[in-house]
């Protein structure tokens, strides 16, 4: 149940983090403005999200309305299949080993979009504003958003979930470091002979990652990587002859491939602001934070964000979007964001990197998680939720210690 209305917020953007955000801070009591059209139903992509944002959807009511159209992610395995000097063996990691069935649900975006949307209607302190931002203006007590419709709305607090290219972070003031790296993805996805066995392969090629995450059935998305050159290219062959490319690269790991109908291409950018938060806007999503799609980052993170600044909010009702606020949001997020963007940067820049001290570092640092049980469960549950790995390396040291452990997800 919601608990009274007592502080008003501006959500803009409606992409996943947008409406979850919207959810969030309705649930904990704020009124909500959501400025932005209807979310996406063309997306072809699939998300991945792991337990802990899987808890936080459950706890906001929509978990049960996504599950039917999921895959569970029960193993996660990194094959080398570049052609260099040094490779890397192949390393698994499996849920069971950290105590989890599985380390979290893929979800086809469509579904995420249409499920959240749903549940942002039936909210009654959520106004949904389909129209977008003409004009920030910020004052010492508020901050206000001109409508293109021509209204304009009010509030303590401005959440900025639209987008790498955000004008809300913009208004803000914020500055950002923008690298653009010379591939894009190609996403679609496929049927296929063999079953999956709810496994997703990372397969790590010159020009990026080639990654087959679980469908329902005998189904899978992909995600692959590659010069923006070769991405039209590949997107331009009919579908037989796409499919025995998709076969070949996954050396028919799965059987015969069928893909299905809807290619999309995405270029690939790192985007870094200096700051999360600051003239009554704080940042969330890919306006916080943008890297390339490995390990399944990205809307995770995003949903740790969307945690964080309710929480922070919550704890200063009084001036949510005040200096203090904002302040405390931006170092709580400052060491998640920057070491999961750093992480994920260099190991897509080794990727492209022909030298040969990279190819050694990179297959050092692999082989290691390969053969040593200890540090792979470390990096599994850190994947899943910061400060998760230390927990369980110190509650094996202090058994009681164990009462205080988090990131465990829900054994659904």
């Amino acid at each position: 149940m919601e608990t009274q209305a007592v502080k008003s917020v501006i959500v803009a953007g409606t992409g996943p983090v947008g409406l979850i955000a919207a959810l969030g801070l309705a649930r904990a009591g704020f009124s909500v403005d959501l400025v932005g059209p209807d979310a996406r139903t063309d997306d072809r992509r699939t998300t991945a999200l792991m337990t802990p944002a899987l808890k936080y959807l459950s706890a906001l009511g929509v978990l049960h309305s996504l599950e039917a159209e999921a895959a569970p992610l029960s193993v996660m395995r990194i094959v080398d299949a570049t052609r260099r000097l040094i490779r890397s063996p192949v390393v698994t990691f499996r849920a069971v080993e950290i105590d989890e069935r599985y380390f979290g649900l893929n979800i086809p975006n469509r579904v995420l979009n249409a499920t959240l949307s749903e549940a942002v209607a039936g909210a009654s302190s959520i106004r949904w504003h389909k129209t977008l931002v003409d004009r920030w203006t910020t004052t010492t007590g508020q901050i206000s958003a001109g409508l293109a419709d021509g209204t304009t709305v009010e509030a303590e607090l401005c959440v900025a979930a639209d987008g790498r290219a955000s004008p809300a972070r913009e208004a803000a003031g914020i500055r950002t470091t923008v690298h653009s790296y010379p591939q894009a993805a190609l996403v679609l996805n496929f049927a296929h002979d063999r079953g999956h066995g709810s496994t997703s392969t990372e397969f790590h090629t010159e020009t990026g990652p080639f990654t087959q995450v679980p469908l329902p059935g005998n189904r899978s998305s992909l995600v692959w990587v590659v010069r923006p050159r070769t991405a039209e290219e590949l997107a331009l062959l009919d579908d037989t002859a796409l499919s025995r490319r998709v076969e070949e690269q996954m050396q028919s790991m799965l059987g015969r491939v069928s893909v299905e109908p809807g290619r999309q291409i995405y270029p690939l950018a790192a985007t870094l602001p200096a700051r999360f938060a600051q003239n009554r806007i704080a940042l969330v999503g890919e306006a916080a934070h943008v890297f390339p799609p490995i390990g399944a980052q990205g809307l995770n993170l995003g949903v740790r964000d969307v945690i964080d600044l309710v929480e922070t909010a919550s704890k200063h009702r009084d001036g949510p979007g005040s200096e203090r606020s904002l302040s405390i949001y931006d170092r709580k997020r400052r060491p998640d964001i920057l070491a999961r963007t750093g992480a994920v940067n260099l190991l897509n820049m080794s990727l492209l990197s022909n030298t040969l001290p990279a190819q050694i570092a990179r297959g050092a640092g692999l082989g290691l998680l390969g053969s040593l049980a200890p540090l792979r469960s470390f990096f599994m549950r850190e994947g899943m939720q910061p400060g998760s790995g230390i927990a369980s390396a110190l509650s094996q040291l202090r058994p009681d210690f164990g009462s205080f452990a988090i990131g465990r997800g829900p054994k659904a």
